[in-house]
Formats: C-alpha cells, structure tokens, sequence
C-alpha cells in the first residue's frame, strides 16, 4: 500500500492491517519520520512538503518492488504526508512485513534510503528569517548508495 496524503496517520492502525490474519508474518519492521524543530537555518516553526501527484506514487512504487526483489517482503506501507506540517508532525510510515526480521529490517531501511533520494517531494522550512527551500543533503545520497550493487 502507497499513500500520499495531506491527513495525518495512525501507525497502529497502519501496522496491524500489514498483519491482520496472517500467521506467517514473523517479523514487522517500521519507522516514522518526523518533523523536526531545528534544521541548518536555525529553529523550524513550520515545514511544507510538495509533491508532483502520480509521479510520486510511482516512483515509491519502484522503490517498494525493488525491495521486494531483493528480500522477502510480504507486505508494506509507504505514507508520506504533503502540505504544511508543524514540529513533532508524523511526516512519513515505512513499514514491512516479512518471515523473518533482517528481511523486514533491510527492507525498511533500504525503502527509507531511497524515498529520501529518489521520490520527488520539495521541502521548505520555514523560521524566523523566512522561508528557504531545502536541498538534497550529501548523507542521504550516501545512505542510498550502500545499497547499489
């Protein structure tokens, strides 16, 4: 499952639908980005995440079948969240499912990797002195790279 949405989420809600009545799911790795009230212009009052519709369901889609195609993965849930968000706000749900935890792990973070890379939202931040649009930082494309074969 993929979502963009302006609305916010309920992560057990979230988790227990990748579960629900499957006995064979033996490991369910997640994690939930947030916002932050700090970035490299100082003290965040808000931020306002864009997104191009269809283009980024797409590509999270190809991020989730590569996952797929690389561990056993047996569900997932990728939501992301667009619009104006406040501090502590959830932005984003990676969550999956699979047999065995080091699948659900890699999977999750490998996931998480490349929607920091490759999934076309635009960031801005918005503090005191204004409002500043946020470039791709170098750790995130070295995060994504440990994962190139």
């Amino acid at each position: 499952m993929i979502k963009v949405q302006r609305e916010d989420f309920d992560i057990g809600a979230e988790l227990a639908r990748l579960t629900d009545g499957n006995t064979k799911v033996g490991g369910l790795a997640s994690f939930v980005g947030l916002v932050r009230d700090l970035a490299d212009q100082g003290a965040v009052s808000a931020m306002t995440l864009e997104h191009y519709p269809g283009m980024t369901e797409s590509a999270i889609r190809k991020i989730v079948d590569e996952a797929a195609g690389c561990w056993q993965v047996m569900d997932c849930a990728v939501i992301h969240r667009f619009g104006d968000l406040e501090p502590n706000d959830q932005i984003v749900l990676v969550a999956v499912a699979s047999s065995h935890r080091g699948d659900a792990f890699a999977a999750c973070e490998f996931i998480m990797d490349y929607l920091k890379t490759q999934a076309p939202f635009w960031k801005k931040e918005h503090h005191a002195g204004g409002a500043s649009w946020v470039d791709a930082r170098s750790t995130d494309d070295q995060a994504a790279e440990r994962w190139k074969k």
